[in-house]
């Protein structure tokens, strides 16, 4: 069953409409699906949640409707590989730092902006649970990973600055300065060998 629909954080928040989020453009996280009709040149995130057995996952992907620029298209592909690095270092023995500072140091070089506001987080049989997973930090820092912990790891990266508004709708999280943003996330679990992707979509990869 999909984990989305009536999802409140609390404080007040009212449930979350819709099945999937589906952020555009300059949309970051938690877009609210409508009837405007998509046109090319756009990026589309797509969000997906859902529990089974019990258990909660969440994914996400991005990508292009039609033919996009060529800077955009490497946003797209620099956030996803962001992604692998960070799950790279999702193994027994490491911290939750070496998550963050490994996508971190992907993504700085190339001058994208690295949301703080919103971050991954443990998952299970609830939805969001302890600890954060933030996409910065330093090597070494934070909660040690172990064996058998679940992580939802998604890197939100924007073309421009990384701060960002919620708009009145009281959930999607646009960029301020209205760059564009990717996002990427699996559902993980920490396992003797590394990391073992729990939410593999290869079909919806940009380019796949």
């Amino acid at each position: 069953m999909p984990s989305f629909k009536g999802y409140t954080s609390g404080g007040g928040k009212r449930p979350y409409p819709a099945t999937i989020c589906a952020s555009k453009n300059e949309q970051v996280v938690h877009g609210i699906p409508n009837e405007i009709p998509l046109v090319e040149g756009d990026i589309i995130s797509v969000d997906m949640g859902m529990v089974y057995g019990g258990y909660h996952s969440d994914s996400a992907f991005t990508v292009p409707v039609g033919i996009v620029a060529d800077e955009v298209r490497q946003l797209l592909d620099e956030t996803e590989r962001a992604l692998y690095q960070g799950i790279a270092q999702a193994r027994p023995g490491n911290y939750i730092g070496d998550i963050g500072h490994a996508i971190q140091s992907h993504i700085e070089p190339t001058g994208y902006g690295i949301v703080r506001e919103y971050v991954g987080h443990g998952i299970g049989r609830l939805m969001h649970e302890a600890p954060s997973v933030p996409n910065y930090g330093k090597a070494g820092k934070g909660a040690v990973l172990k064996e058998g912990m679940c992580l939802a790891v998604e890197p939100m990266i924007t073309m421009g600055r990384y701060e960002t508004r919620e708009l009145d709708d009281g959930w999607t999280v646009v960029t301020v300065d209205g760059s564009l943003a990717a996002h990427f996330e699996h559902t993980i679990a920490i396992t003797p060998r590394g990391a073992e992707i729990l939410t593999v979509l290869d079909e919806a990869r940009p380019g796949g």
